[in-house]
């Protein structure tokens, strides 16, 4: 996967110690470094992006509103760099069974799962979500969960549940747009959209195309890259969603949400559990792990 071009990481670095101190001299003696060499660096962070960061008022600095929703982002993700880092340094070959998959099939699939194995096995569970397409090959993991359009060769890969795509809301949404006099004024209501270009699933366009209606207009007010999000903003009643059965089946049966519409499409893409196709792991827990995932399933079923 190619990345998108990044800020100069210095200045990240240098930016996020300045905005959580408001102070560009208390960030320079956390980074062993001068308050004329942070300001440099916010300054390069602050021309490449195109906006101030901060406010510069006698001698004193504020976060602008960009560079509040910045710092924001820019902590988390510098705080996950080094958690993760901590976490493989210390790391030292204790029995443990990886798990990568997305932060939709972890949140909405996997985790109400586990507390049972768990109980039942004495194994440290790693779950690693990635939310972009994956070179399966290269990942150090027990197992991989993930949608799938076309499975990956040379691979092992056991089919979890098919696709099937809905559309849902909450009810108290559906008695706010309703009466509706067909489909089409139906889906002139709010749309909630998956916005990830690196997602594979299904988007509204291609769901309209292959189930057979063209809504006159398309409203997508709330566009979010992340899909259990996405799913919180429709039971909060902010519009309507693509529901992908079994990810959303705990959500209609306690009534969180509903489908406002009989249409729903079948794909032959799949939800799958990928193992390397030759492994030296195969011992007993690994095993048990992966028949609690196809048992589930058939009980699903």
């Amino acid at each position: 996967m190619k990345i998108t071009p990044l800020p100069p990481l210095n200045s990240l670095v240098a930016f996020e110690a300045a905005a959580r101190h408001l102070s560009f001299t208390q960030a320079g003696a956390e980074l062993n470094v001068t308050q004329g060499a942070i300001s440099r660096q916010v300054q390069n962070l602050e021309d490449y992006i195109g906006y101030p960061l901060f406010v510069r008022k006698n001698r004193t600095i504020s976060l602008t509103t960009i560079g509040s929703t910045y710092y924001g982002s820019i902590s988390i993700n510098l705080q996950n760099i080094a958690q993760s880092t901590a976490e493989i340094k210390k790391y030292k070959g204790a029995k443990q069974l990886i798990v990568t998959t997305s932060s939709a099939m972890a949140t909405l699939w996997l985790l109400p799962k586990v507390a049972q194995f768990q109980k039942n096995h004495n194994i440290d569970l790693r779950i690693l979500t990635v939310d972009h397409l994956v070179d399966y090959k290269s990942m150090d993991s027990d197992f991989c969960l993930f949608y799938c359009r076309t499975p990956p060769t040379n691979m092992r890969v056991t089919k979890l549940f098919s696709e099937t795509v809905f559309p849902v809301c909450s009810p108290e949404y559906l008695a706010h747009i309703s009466p509706f006099s067909d489909e089409k004024e139906l889906f002139s209501n709010n749309l909630l959209n998956l916005d990830d270009s690196q997602h594979d699933w299904l988007t509204w366009s291609q769901w309209f195309k292959q189930v057979g209606l063209r809504p006159t207009t398309l409203r997508s007010k709330v566009s979010i890259n992340n899909y259990s999000m996405l799913l919180q903003a429709a039971v909060n009643g902010q519009g309507i969603a693509l529901g992908w059965g079994a990810l959303v089946d705990d959500y209609l049966n306690k009534g969180t949400l509903v489908k406002p519409s009989k249409h729903e499409l079948n794909t032959s893409a799949t939800f799958c559990l990928i193992e390397p196709q030759y492994s030296n792991k195969r011992h007993k827990d690994i095993k048990a792990f992966r028949d609690m995932l196809l048992d589930d399933v058939r009980i699903d079923e």
